[in-house]
C-alpha cells in the first residue's frame, strides 16, 4: 500500500494530482492519500482531508511507500517506524509554502538510506515507475530505524550546555 500525505496545513495540489494520475494509468488500488486542504480532489485514488494522530500513525504502519511533501514530521515518523519515503518538496515560486525551506530539506536528504528525493512531477513519476518495478529506495533499503525519543548522549550535552549557560 502507498500512503500519501501532504501535512495539515496547506494544499499540495501538485503533489496529490501527479500519485492520482500515476495511479490511473497504472490502475492502482493500493494507494490511499490524506490531502489537506488541497483544492483537487483525486478521481482513482482513495483520500481524506485530514487524520488524527492515531489514524495517521496506523496507515504509515501499514505502507510499503510513503509519498510525502519534504515536512519533517511525515519524514521522522517514517524513519521511526522504518518506512521508505518519497518526498516532494512544496515550492515557494508556486505559492505552495512561503518559502523554500522544503527544497533546501529535500537536498539534504537526498541519497540518505530510505529516503528518496523528486524536484518535480517528472521525478516523482519516475521514482514511482522504479518501485513499481522492484527498484530499491537509495540503493539501499529503508535504513536504520530511528528512535522517537532523545538520546541519553544528547540529553546529557544539553543538560551540560544549560547549566555551563547559567553559570552553574
Amino acid at each position: 500500500m502507498i500512503f500519501v500525505t501532504v501535512g495539515a496545513q496547506m494544499p499540495f495540489d501538485r503533489l496529490v494530482r501527479t500519485v492520482d494520475a500515476w495511479a490511473d494509468l497504472h490502475k492502482r488500488h493500493d494507494v490511499f492519500a490524506q490531502i489537506g486542504p488541497s483544492e483537487y480532489q483525486p478521481s482513482r485514488i482513495e483520500w481524506t482531508r485530514f487524520l488524527d494522530p492515531r489514524s495517521f500513525r496506523s496507515q504509515v504502519k501499514g505502507a510499503d511507500l510513503l509519498v510525502a511533501h519534504a515536512g519533517m514530521g511525515s519524514i521522522i515518523t517514517a524513519m521511526e517506524m522504518g518506512k521508505p519515503i518519497l518526498i516532494m518538496p512544496r515550492r515557494g515560486n508556486l505559492r505552495e509554502t512561503r518559502n523554500d525551506h522544503q527544497i533546501a530539506t529535500a537536498q539534504r536528504l537526498r541519497g540518505r538510506a530510505g529516503i528518496e528525493v523528486a524536484m518535480d512531477e517528472r521525478e516523482l513519476e519516475s521514482l514511482l515507475e522504479k518501485r513499481l518495478s522492484g527498484g530499491s529506495m537509495s540503493g539501499n533499503g529503508i535504513g536504520q530505524r530511528i528512535s522517537p525519543y532523545a538520546s541519553r548522549e544528547l540529553i546529557d550535552a544539553l543538560r551540560r550546555f544549560i547549566f555551563s549557560e547559567r553559570g552553574g
